[in-house]
């Protein structure tokens, strides 16, 4: 039975979920704990990601975690990403990018990500989450994956990594210089 089919009251255990993120200068990357217990590894996995969708799909859900997420951003300086991050998370960010990719370069970038985490994996496995769940968050009725109006599309199929960021502090340089000339 889908998650999102069930009487469940999931109320009392929302209340009970603390979302934070440090950040580990070993790694350089800023890592989700949950209650206190790093799960970075853990929200990475196919396990997980096969039931994303389904969780985020329960309104009283996404309304915890859109408050949680707004409530990581009252330190300032955040980056985010995800697929309602411009549209209903932070609908009036600074600055919004749209990423996008080619289905099969995606798949194989998780692929790579997943064995090199040493996750046993298919391709083909990886390929049906990565299309199955692209097709139930842009279809489902809270929240779902849509590009924001004013975001600033990214489409990353065949560039490095080096190359995106290169992108990115474009953009923010772009809207520094905006700023800049708005205030004179």
């Amino acid at each position: 039975e889908e998650l999102h089919d069930l009487t469940y009251d999931f109320e009392p255990i929302l209340d009970k979920i603390h979302i934070s993120f440090r950040f580990n200068k070993e790694s350089g990357f800023s890592e989700v704990y949950l209650n206190g217990r790093n799960v970075e590894q853990d929200s990475r996995s196919m396990e997980v990601s096969e039931q994303v969708s389904h969780v985020s799909a329960i309104k009283l859900v996404r309304k915890r975690l859109v408050h949680l997420q707004q409530q990581a951003a009252n330190e300032g300086g955040l980056v985010m990403d995800g697929r309602d991050i411009g549209t209903t998370v932070f609908p009036n960010a600074d600055l919004k990018i749209f990423m996008k990719a080619d289905p099969m370069v995606r798949s194989e970038r998780r692929y790579k990500e997943l064995l090199g985490k040493g996750v046993e994996v298919t391709m083909e496995e990886v390929m049906q989450n990565v299309v199955g769940r692209d097709y139930e968050d842009s279809h489902r009725e809270e929240s779902p994956l849509r590009k924001a109006e004013d975001a600033i599309i990214l489409d990353n199929t065949h560039l490095t990594q080096e190359e995106q960021v290169e992108f990115v502090i474009a953009e923010i340089k772009k809207l520094a210089n905006c700023d800049k000339t708005a205030q004179a």
